[in-house]
């Protein structure tokens, strides 16, 4: 009646399916991407309607096993570690758009990846903050004024890092991802034109150090003659100004009305309001006029580099920075 304790069962695993056959349901966020007749072996236990970060894990695995390869073998391919493939395919990891880039090309996935990654790292910002993710992929102009940091659209990935492990350094590597992540706004063919008012101060509050400090001055000096990226300094000589009650930012559109954004500890204020919008444009407009011309702040900032956090050398000639 019984089987034998000794008995050996097989385990059911059902016949292999095909792509077409294990399709899920596509998420309406989710880019469509043309699936071939490939057999896969093993069906991902992520839903890929869960997040965007799931659906790029259920695809990336179910390509890689598609094209035949295991974990080891496209990272190798793509210059990763399996085990970063895995805890992206298991959405333990957060992907790079480098990353994304690599895989498309050793996969053949016609930039699949490439695009699915601004998705990705967009929805990884914080609930507050996604709006304002938003806001920066779709503006013709940004105009912003900053009174002690620079920007988050032009920091390097030391300075970001430092600042956001500021008091917390859980999931650091991935949170600093995401937000250097929405700098890809540049890279599109039509990209908002930038405008930063920055004030002295940010240039001298130390973040990180003086090598990261050099880094962060030398990636703003990088934007020298750029016509859409545009870096004013607001000197300490300026006094009194109208910036004084606190950073701001100006978003402009084709056919919406313009945002003004500012921000307080763990929280975002967008406002669509014309009288803030007016009153704010009329403080940037004299923010831009009390600050040094384009050509006077990039010579401020490398003045500031050289002196403040140039290498600092011992009598042999050796660096002690």
């Amino acid at each position: 009646m019984g089987e034998s304790a000794c008995s050996h069962h097989e385990p059911d695993v059902g016949p292999l399916l095909s792509a077409t056959e294990q399709t899920q349901p596509v998420p309406m966020w989710a880019e469509l991407h043309e699936r071939g007749p490939y057999v896969i072996r093993h069906i991902n236990a992520l839903d890929p309607g869960a997040s965007p970060l799931d659906y790029y894990g259920y695809e990336l695995r179910r390509l890689r096993e598609a094209a035949g390869l295991t974990q080891k073998q496209l990272g190798s391919i793509v210059n990763y570690t399996g085990s970063l493939v895995g805890q992206i395919e298991t959405a333990r990891k957060v992907p790079t758009p480098e990353f994304s880039e690599r895989v498309d090309a050793a996969l053949g996935t016609d930039g699949f990846f490439t695009r699915l990654v601004d998705l990705v790292l967009r929805s990884q910002l914080p609930a507050w903050f996604r709006q304002v993710a938003e806001l920066e992929a779709r503006a013709t102009e940004i105009s912003t004024f900053q009174t002690h940091l620079v920007h988050g659209l032009l920091q390097t990935k030391e300075y970001a890092r430092a600042v956001l492990g500021t008091l917390d350094r859980t999931d650091l590597d991935d949170r600093t991802a995401v937000r250097l992540g929405r700098q890809r706004i540049f890279e599109k063919q039509e990209s908002p034109v930038f405008w930063a008012i920055i004030s002295e101060a940010a240039l001298c509050q130390e973040i990180g150090g003086p090598e990261v400090m050099r880094g962060q001055l030398a990636r703003l000096l990088a934007f020298e003659g750029n016509p859409r990226i545009n870096v004013q300094v607001l000197p300490f000589s300026a006094g009194e100004h109208a910036g004084v009650q606190g950073s701001f930012t100006l978003f402009h559109f084709v056919s919406d009305p313009a945002i003004v954004y500012t921000e307080g500890y763990g929280s975002g204020h967008p406002t669509a309001n014309p009288d803030t919008v007016k009153d704010c444009s009329l403080r940037y407009d004299h923010l831009r006029a009390a600050a040094h011309s384009l050509k006077d702040s990039a010579e401020l900032i490398r003045r500031v580099m050289e002196e403040r956090y140039g290498e600092q050398r011992d009598s042999d000639g050796d660096s002690v920075a």
